[in-house]
């Protein structure tokens, strides 16, 4: 009587955890990407206060922060924490931070990272500076041996989903009553992008970033979106076509 054969998931040869991020610099061409300090409030306050708008920190688990000193309050304790492992964004010439982001949900031992809690100062928006940003996290990320990439956002955060597939993810799904946050429910959708992915990726990447790429004006010849948009495995099937835009 032979046993019966029952599915199992493809081998991963040679697998090892994956590196404990630490926070190290990572140097672009237009951005460096270090960890946030605590000293970071007051020039970072200055560059976000513009943007205290109730639906820039609509679907953010904190803010938006009344003056600097709320804002200094909770940034202290946030960057000593080590998951979420909080970033800065900053200018590649003046270390000034115009916006934060942090690692979360590590785990190593199982190879998988979210990028999240993305804040920006106004202007930063689908930037190119912003853009290389992301590029270096994920580049980090996998160059630590992570296999899966992980984004996340409130189901009705229609910015974070766009961003999402600009920057290459696929969707997963949605996880109902996943969270409550500032006392509303938040359904959330889940984006990732695997290592078999990455190579691809990268080349486009830096298809993108390259200055060739853009004209006098800092105007975009060829969108991110239209260079990662042939490698995302699944769309949001929800989400209504963004109008094109000139600038990247």
């Amino acid at each position: 009587m032979t046993a019966k054969a029952y599915p199992l998931g493809a081998p991963v040869p040679g697998w090892q955890p994956a590196g404990v991020p630490t926070g190290a610099r990572l140097s672009g061409r237009l951005t460096h990407v270090r960890r946030l300090v605590a000293s970071d409030a007051a020039p970072l306050f200055a560059r976000l206060a513009p943007t205290q708008a109730p639906q820039d920190w609509l679907y953010m688990p904190v803010g938006p922060f009344a003056d600097e000193a709320a804002f200094g309050d909770w940034l202290g304790p946030a960057t000593a924490a080590t998951d979420p492992l909080f970033h800065a964004m900053v200018g590649a010439d003046d270390d000034v931070p115009f916006g934060f982001c942090a690692f979360l949900n590590i785990r190593p031992e199982t190879g998988s990272i979210e990028i999240g809690f993305i804040q920006l100062a106004p202007g930063f928006q689908r930037s190119t500076a912003f853009t290389e940003a992301m590029y270096l996290m994920a580049k980090h990320a996998f160059e630590q041996g992570y296999r899966r990439y992980e984004w996340k956002c409130d189901a009705l955060n229609l910015r974070s989903r766009r961003a999402a597939h600009r920057l290459g993810f696929s969707y997963e799904g949605l996880f109902r009553q996943h969270l409550v946050v500032k006392g509303r429910n938040r359904d959330t959708k889940w984006f990732s992008i695997i290592d078999s992915e990455w190579p691809a990726l990268d080349r486009r990447y830096a298809r993108w970033l390259d200055p060739a790429n853009f004209d006098g004006d800092g105007r975009q010849k060829t969108s991110l979106s239209a260079l990662t948009a042939p490698r995302i495995a699944c769309h949001d099937p929800d989400l209504p076509p963004a109008r094109a835009k000139g600038r990247p």
